[in-house]
């Protein structure tokens, strides 16, 4: 694939960084990773507080490398985040730009996903801002990098909620519904539903309908499985979990019991893998500003780290393995 990328003649010597969009575990460690490897490279960094809400209200400070001290652990973003209709329009946007430069700042890190990125894209294009994204958002849908910052966490949030739930549907001889984050995404619900011995995994790219897994249920009762685990992804239908379990009830009488993880997956410390691919991706980021090439997303493929350019990470789809949900099902017996 030709990735091509932005490149510009601009001399870099105070970089922003912001985190954008929902809050990810991990996103402070790739913060840490930016400010410290800018000060080692000779530059100076500047915080933009609250995301793109920050380049309009010219929320920007300088920081520090002792300013990252005790971060790494945490959930959440010390830099706060946000999203901003606002920013949506040009008029804002070249209020951001114009608040840039009354800071004196060179190019910019953005560590968000793909509504983030759009974002980015249209400082580069409008306004010839040098700007370079780490993907942080725990839905894993950026195309071009195999994980996202946040992602790992997530997972295993859902996972150690999904095995305790499943404690009580054993000792209740019951079905419980488990509904995970991911918006249009079944990464996490595809990765949960291996890991947690799922009977039935829904998620928006694969076609599995109510009367299949009531199929399954039916067949795995016959069979003496008195308590199943379904895990379905967020914003599809059918596949919502009250709906899910509703239609249940209507073909089969049983009485589905469903938990709505939510937020509770956005939070909590960061992963030793969310520790370290956003450190690398934070570091490699400003690597790449210094190099001269923005208008692009650092990832990491089969663990190596890529460039890819933000208009494919955030126009072409990233579609969940299929692998995944075909394993689990071939598992739950």
């Amino acid at each position: 694939m030709i990735r091509i990328m932005a490149v510009f003649q601009k001399s870099v010597k105070r970089i922003g960084v912001f985190t954008s969009g929902g809050d990810a575990p991990g996103m402070n460690a790739c913060v840490r990773a930016i400010v410290r490897t800018a000060r080692a490279r000779g530059l100076e960094v500047w915080g933009i507080e609250k995301g793109y809400v920050g380049f309009i209200e010219n929320l920007m400070r300088p920081l520090e490398a002792r300013d990252m001290a005790n971060i790494i652990q945490r959930g959440g973003t010390v830099l706060k985040t946000g999203r901003s209709a606002e920013f949506m329009k040009s008029e804002y946007r070249k209020k951001g730009a114009e608040n840039l430069a009354l800071n004196q700042i060179d190019a910019v890190v953005c560590v968000g996903g793909d509504g983030s990125f759009r974002g980015a894209m249209a400082l580069w294009r409008e306004f010839q801002i040098p700007i370079v994204g780490a993907p942080g958002t725990i839905d894993n849908d950026l195309y071009g990098t195999d994980f996202t910052i946040g992602f790992d966490t997530a997972v295993n949030t859902a996972l150690e909620a999904t095995d305790k739930i499943r404690d009580t549907a054993d000792s209740h001889d019951r079905l419980f519904i488990v509904e995970v984050m991911g918006r249009n995404s079944g990464h996490i619900a595809s990765f949960v539903g291996l890991a947690c011995g799922a009977e039935e995994v829904f998620t928006p790219e694969i076609n599995t309908t109510v009367d299949k897994a009531v199929e399954k249920i039916m067949e795995a009762l016959k069979k003496g499985k008195r308590s199943s685990i379904i895990i379905t992804a967020e914003g599809q239908k059918p596949g919502r979990a009250y709906d899910l379990a509703e239609a249940i009830r209507k073909k089969t009488g049983l009485d589905a019991k469903v938990c709505i993880l939510g937020h509770i997956q956005r939070g909590g410390s960061p992963t030793a893998t969310d520790r370290i691919i956003a450190s690398r991706m934070g570091s490699s980021a400003i690597d790449v500003l210094i190099s001269g090439h923005c208008d692009l997303m650092v990832g990491i493929e089969k663990n190596e780290i890529v460039q890819v350019p933000f208009e494919l990470a955030t126009q072409r789809e990233k579609k969940t393995s299929l692998d995944y949900v075909k394993l689990s099902n071939l598992l739950a017996i």
